[in-house]
């Protein structure tokens, strides 16, 4: 094999390499072209995201606007009827928990943006239906109103014209009350001896009668009455007989010293009721209060030397 000339072989090998240069070129100039085209695309992609998210984040931010205005105004509803306002403050607590849920969820969370959409239109027809059954209501309860309005000026008016007639109504119940009340009269505290004389000395005195009379009332209520009484000691000690009676007067028990029932036929009747069994009497004043369940019929003393 003949050997090649040195200068020869520089020459060939520089026109090789200039040759694979020449060949390398137009395919950089074709990757350069292809890593700009990449780059604007990755930058147009990630400008899209950008942009994308940002509208996400303002629809995201107009809906939640739009939910607590909608909140607002269920809080603004009002009404005087328990059944309604039970249902308002159960559509309330829907309302606030879509707030706290929308205010929790990602902008990009496409699914759960449109549920919270179809949420809210459902929460706004509800509260259309509260206005206008609220309006229902308000419009008959005016409509009542005035009604009633009516009826107590109609009312009004005839009272007026029956109040002179109401009064004297009222005026005679008021004195056949007052006049149905059995009085009495003479009531006297006596005190006997052993040998049943009137004895005015103490050491003496084996009982005591409480003497009275019934008056005479054709508007009293005929029939059985019991007549209680109440007898004290110069400290004001009640005497007890041991009969353990008892009757109420102003709504409180009281103890009674003696007590005895007669049949009242609306005429005068003397009654005696007699205190045994106290024990020994002592000097001083004796005091004696006489009682029906209608009340306090007098009182009586006597003195014991």
């Amino acid at each position: 094999m003949e050997k090649e000339d040195p200068l020869m072989r520089i020459e060939r090998e520089e026109r090789e390499k200039k040759e694979r240069g020449a060949s390398l070129k137009p395919i950089m100039w074709v990757l350069a072209v292809i890593a700009i085209a990449l780059g604007a695309v990755l930058a147009y992609v990630w400008s899209s995201k950008n942009s994308l998210v940002k509208d996400l984040e303002i629809d995201k931010q107009q809906l939640t606007e739009q939910i607590v205005s909608l909140q607002g105004d269920y809080e603004s509803l009002s009404t005087d009827y328990d059944s309604v306002n039970a249902q308002l403050d159960s559509s309330k607590e829907e309302v606030a928990q879509l707030v706290e849920r929308i205010k929790k969820t990602d902008a990009t969370n496409r699914v759960k943006m449109r549920q919270y959409e179809k949420e809210l239109g459902t929460l706004r027809s509800i509260m259309r239906g509260y206005v206008k059954q609220i309006d229902s209501l308000n419009t008959l309860n005016k409509k009542l109103t005035v009604q009633a309005a009516n009826a107590r000026r109609e009312a009004a008016e005839a009272n007026t014209r029956n109040a002179e007639l109401n009064e004297q109504v009222t005026a005679l119940t008021e004195k056949v009350a007052v006049g149905a009340v059995i009085k009495a009269r003479s009531i006297s505290l006596v005190a006997y001896g052993a040998s049943g004389k009137v004895m005015d000395r103490s050491s003496r005195v084996t009982q005591m009668v409480v003497n009275l009379t019934l008056a005479e009332n054709e508007l009293a209520e005929t029939g059985p009455v019991r007549i209680y009484v109440r007898v004290k000691d110069p400290e004001g000690i009640l005497l007890m007989d041991g009969s353990g009676a008892s009757f109420s007067y102003d709504g409180e028990a009281m103890p009674a010293t003696a007590s005895r029932e007669i049949d009242y036929n609306g005429k005068d009747v003397d009654v005696s009721i007699y205190v045994n069994n106290t024990g020994e009497f002592t000097k001083g004043i004796y005091t004696a209060e006489v009682y029906t369940v209608q009340g306090r019929l007098g009182k009586a003393e006597t003195m014991l030397r």
